[in-house]
């Protein structure tokens, strides 16, 4: 999973700026096709992925919510039977309780490790594809940019970026390149700040889970301390 995720963040931090200016060049958009393909590729393995691991996240946040409500009704039978005194009863369930709990938060712990994986996935393909709506629809205006300074007799195979095509001194082209230009700029920065969107979800899931387990911390000493009491009095 790791060397796949790699190949993704690889695809996402390519330069698109030096990629336009390769296939600039070279006179040529076969390098804006090999990227295409590479990120079309990915991105259905990365769609199959997240399918499976969001079917992992939902059974095992229905186990955890199984076992939960489990413990919630036989801490409520427990209180029945020790006001009964069937203290021998109440000990075989609270030694059920405690295993039923113990399961609780496994399950609770794994759930929120996969669900911070799989939107991680999620995020991380809603990015790949804005990068392939991107490059596709500059790869469209580089063949039409290309075309017109063919057509200008602007040698393209004599520029080696966008910003000197900017510069040839013919405003149509001009003005075409720097739409190009702007369009890469924009996209440069939505994965900026998509990128700091996550890392900040990401803190949010995990402090949320940390203060999670301090309550269910908790919860286990109130119900020894109970327990304890319990013992004393009978």
């Amino acid at each position: 999973m790791a060397s796949f995720l790699d190949k993704i963040n690889t695809l996402l931090s390519a330069n698109l700026h030096a990629l336009v200016d390769r296939a600039l060049q070279q006179n040529s958009v076969a390098v804006m096709d090999e990227y295409i393909r590479q990120a079309e590729k990915n991105l259905d393995a990365l769609e199959e992925s997240a399918a499976t691991l969001g079917g992992t996240v939902r059974t095992l946040k229905r186990k955890y919510e199984e076992f939960a409500a489990a413990a919630e009704k036989l801490d409520k039978d427990i209180d029945t039977l020790v006001l009964r005194g069937k203290n021998d009863l109440a000990a075989a369930a609270q030694a059920e309780l405690n295993s039923k709990q113990q399961l609780s938060q496994d399950y609770y712990e794994q759930w929120q490790q996969q669900d911070r994986q799989y939107q991680q996935m999620l995020s991380t393909r809603l990015k790949l594809e804005a990068r392939l709506t991107t490059i596709r629809q500059e790869r469209s205006k580089l063949i039409s940019l290309m075309e017109l300074a063919k057509a200008k007799e602007v040698a393209t195979k004599t520029v080696k970026s966008l910003d000197a095509l900017a510069s040839v001194g013919d405003a149509e082209i001009s003005s075409l390149a720097d739409q190009v230009r702007a369009r890469l700029d924009e996209e440069d920065a939505r994965l900026e700040i998509a990128a700091g969107n996550l890392a900040e979800q990401i803190d949010d899931v995990v402090r949320g889970g940390e203060i999670e387990r301090q309550l269910e911390e908790r919860r286990r000493r109130l119900l020894r301390a109970s327990g304890g009491e319990s013992g004393a009095e009978s």
